[in-house]
């Protein structure tokens, strides 16, 4: 349980929060940066007995800003999986890898996502109740002392953290002004 100064940090956190991904999701538009879709993966199933091939549903566009994606209101998700729209295509495979991405691939243009589209999905909302109450949701990390929050960048590292801000600026930085080849 948190004391009445833990849960005013928290609270004010989760306000400087939103006012980021609000000002970098003005700043992305305004400047016309890159944007992918955001899809949920509906699996192969059965619909009265007929088979139902596994399709991707688009849900809106989203700026990957590495392990965040940040959508067009402000509001960030922790990165899922990528990958291309693209036909299916007829080949010899022998690593399961290989073959689970080509079903996927094939899964969003089955979706209606033009072929080459870049395609996120198994993205999880960034609950910030849960931040602000727990002090962490998804990559987002709270400092209840000082009532910062911070990106965990590496999952494996967990003392992989750098700023809320700094990252949202230079992430954003990277999509406005991509470096020359990328």
């Amino acid at each position: 349980m948190t004391d009445a100064a833990g849960s005013d940090a928290a609270g004010g956190a989760i306000v400087r929060v939103r006012d980021l991904g609000t000002q970098a999701a003005d700043e992305l538009r305004s400047s016309s940066a890159r944007s992918e879709v955001l899809a949920e993966f509906a699996p192969e199933h059965r619909v009265l007995g007929l088979p139902r091939a596994a399709r991707m549903t688009p849900n809106g566009r989203v700026w990957r800003l590495g392990v965040l994606l940040l959508d067009a209101d402000g509001m960030m998700y922790a990165t899922g999986r990528v990958v291309r729209a693209e036909r299916p295509a007829r080949k010899s495979v022998t690593a399961e890898s290989v073959r689970q991405q080509r079903a996927f691939r094939a899964a969003a243009v089955k979706g209606g996502i033009p072929e080459g589209e870049t395609v996120n999905f198994d993205a999880v909302s960034i609950d910030l109740d849960e931040l602000g109450r727990d002090g962490a949701s998804g990559p987002l990390v709270l400092d209840p002392a000082s009532g910062e929050v911070f990106v965990r960048w590496s999952p494996t590292q967990p003392d992989a953290l750098t700023p809320l801000d700094a990252y949202l600026r230079d992430r954003a930085d990277l999509l406005v002004h991509p470096p020359e080849g990328a």
